[in-house]
This record gives structure tokens, sequence and C-alpha cells, in this order.
């Protein structure tokens, strides 16, 4: 085979080589774009599944990112010493680890969550069939997407009902309180605090946004009454209390301060 044939041959070998790296780059680039598309076209449980898969990634993902990023670093404390110390004496006795530093700032974070110990740690987890009775709507009355809400729950100042053709959640005027009865644990004593908002119902996150009062529940509540002052001199406004009773069945809220 004469010579220029074989420099053709060779040329047309890279030039195959180079587009199967060009292919494979560009596919590489579009990828995201067709994950994005698939994401957003899916339905049902397709879709479902595909995003827990996505999600899955991108933790071990972001999981991987920080392991690289997360450096052992060393910081030097220079304290005085009486007399020379040599050079290869310098390093010695005074590091300290950044990971140590920061598995200090866990532990203060896990003792100051620990402060919170409520008066009541467990209580019994609220049923959706005893909070919501279901509403028959529509004209035949067949359309059951309707709840009432059965319980006490709190709505805010500036709150106003949806039409009745969007309201998917009744909450009677007759079971919306505004006050509850706040004791402080170590005044001994009993006040008629105004209710902020509710932070957190422990049977369900759904109960939380809704605003409904049920035992165990952590209510925010207005103390700017009671006087109390943080140690640089500020008044406490709002403070959290847990609820103590059945407030549907004593027609009150009784609750605890968290101090």
């Amino acid at each position: 085979m004469p010579q220029n044939e074989h420099i053709e041959l060779a040329q047309k070998r890279h030039g195959r080589r180079l587009d199967y790296h060009e292919r494979k780059r560009k596919r590489e680039a579009r990828a995201p774009h067709e994950q994005a598309d698939k994401a957003q076209n899916l339905r049902g449980i397709k879709a479902k599944l595909y995003n827990k898969q996505r999600h899955n990634e991108k933790v071990q993902m972001k999981k991987t990112i920080r392991m690289h990023e997360e450096r052992d670093t060393t910081q030097k404390d220079a304290p005085v010493q009486d007399g020379a110390v040599p050079a290869y004496l310098l390093d010695r006795e005074t590091q300290t680890r950044a990971k140590v530093l920061s598995n200090m700032i866990k532990q203060k974070r896990k003792e100051k969550a620990g402060k919170w110990s409520v008066p009541i740690p467990q209580v019994k987890a609220v049923s959706e069939a005893e909070v919501f009775r279901v509403l028959k709507s529509g004209k035949s009355k067949k359309k059951s997407w309707k709840r009432m809400v059965t319980k006490v729950c709190f709505v805010g100042e500036g709150f106003t009902r949806k039409p009745p053709k969007f309201e998917r959640f009744i909450r009677p005027m007759s079971l919306r309180f505004k006050k509850a009865h706040v004791t402080h644990p170590e005044l001994k004593a009993t006040f008629h605090l105004p209710i902020i908002g509710v932070k957190k119902n422990p049977s369900s996150p759904m109960y939380t946004s809704l605003g409904v009062i049920t035992k165990g529940t952590i209510l925010e509540v207005n103390v700017s009454e009671l006087g109390l002052v943080t140690q640089g001199g500020k008044v406490v406004w709002g403070k959290y209390a847990q609820v103590t009773n059945n407030p549907e069945n004593d027609g009150c809220i009784n609750a605890v301060l968290l101090v």
C-alpha cells in the first residue's frame, strides 16, 4: 500500500476517535436537560419513583462534595513560654484539629436543644377521623372533599375565609381560640395570654399548618405582660408553652410555659 494511503487511513481513524469524544461530550452536556424534561413530563407513580431516584443521587453527590471539601486543618495556639524553644518543637503539643472544634459546636447545639424538655414528653396521636368530619357538598350532595375541623384551632389576626367553592378545611368560629391560660412553673402563677401562633402539633404537620390545638401542642404566646427580660436587658415578647389539657372538652386552653 502506498505511503499516502496509510496517512489517509490514519487520519480517518483519528477523525473517528475525535468524533466519538465529541459525541460523548455533547451527550454528557445534554444529559441534565433531558433529565429535567423527563422529570417535568412524567406523571403518576413513574414521576414519584424518578424524583425519588434523582433526590437520592443529589444527596449522595452533596455528601461526596462535602467529604472532599472537609479539610483536616490545624490551628496553632502560641502560648508564651519561658526560654527559647527549638524550631522542631514549636508545633508540638499546640495543635487543635478543626474536626474536634466542629464536634464541640455540634455538642453545644445538642445541649442547647436538650434544654427544651417539655412537661408532657409523650402524647397519644390524634387520627384524622377524630379531627375532621366529612362534609357533603354540591347540588346532589355527592361530593365529599370538604372537611370540618372538630377540634379547637387558632387562626391569625388577618384571616379571611375562602369562598365556599374553594374552601377545603372549615374551621368553625365557635372553635377558634385567641387566648390561653398559661402557667409559669417558677412563679406558680397563671396568666391569660394571647396566642401568637401554633409552633408544632406532635400528631401531624398538617394540624400544625391548620392551627389545630390538641393536648401536647406547642404554642407561641405573648408574654410581654409578664415583664420577662433577657440577660442583655431586652423585654421578651414571645415564648413557647405546651398545652396540658384537651381544649375541646374543657372549653379553654391550659398550658405550661417552657422556661
